[in-house]
């Protein structure tokens, strides 16, 4: 962290200024996990331990460029603001229900607005899952954090990206298969919509003939002999 706060200071209070047209853009995976107790906690009800977090999508170490994350829980759990300064990003609880976790990322350049996540809390499987009790639950997502026109200080921070483990760095969710699933729902969802539009075109092609044809019925009517003898 030392050689961070070296460049902070170095750049000063303005940042060395915005640079214009370019754009950084950092992925990021943000979710929670949850174990189940198997039943309920006899101290408190609490049924599940669970682990709210960021972590980077690549092997890189964030700390280079965030200076905390905070968290806030429900106001039921004591000190529901927990701010994080150092990976893991993360926090661990015990409880017995879902909500909405507001997750807040600070960067080191205070002038780069915090960017803000909204996470519901998963607890409990559905479906087929439901009964494998014992396993334990991922619930995550893929974001981008985008820096348009970073401050000078910021494009050296994010352009200076260090490993955050040796090893292998793996998500628990497979987002490119998510990323397929989703792009094949699309697809299909598109292609639905266009059958839709071809089936109201024909509709309304349909209703057009036929108010032509009245109308031609109408004027042929109104220009008969026996339709000016009824005027009269």
């Amino acid at each position: 962290m030392a050689a961070t706060a070296a460049t902070v200071n170095e750049f000063g209070p303005d940042s060395g200024g915005r640079i214009k047209g370019v754009t950084i853009v950092k992925p990021i995976v943000y979710g929670n996990f949850a174990r189940w107790f198997g039943k309920k906690r006899e101290e408190d009800g609490h049924t599940h331990q669970w682990t709210v977090y960021v972590k980077p999508f690549t092997n890189e170490d964030m700390s280079k460029f965030i200076k905390k994350v905070h968290f806030k829980l429900h106001e039921s759990y004591p000190n529901p603001s927990r701010v994080v300064v150092r990976p893991p990003y993360e926090v661990t609880e015990t409880g017995w229900g879902e909500f909405e976790i507001t997750i807040k990322i600070h960067f080191h350049d205070p002038n780069e607005r915090p960017v803000t996540l909204y996470h519901i809390l998963k607890l409990f499987q559905s479906g087929p899952e439901s009964l494998v009790a014992k396993k334990t639950l991922v619930s995550e997502f893929y974001e981008e954090i985008v820096f348009q026109d970073p401050t000078a200080l910021m494009q050296t921070l994010l352009s200076t990206p260090h490993q955050l483990t040796m090893g292998a760095w793996k998500h628990d969710t497979d987002f490119e298969e998510k990323k397929e699933r989703a792009l094949q729902n699309i697809i299909k969802a598109k292609a639905e919509i266009k059958k839709e539009i071809n089936s109201m075109k024909e509709k309304v092609k349909i209703y057009k003939d036929v108010i032509a044809k009245y109308k031609t019925e109408v004027a042929n009517f109104q220009q008969s002999p026996s339709s000016s003898t009824l005027a009269m």
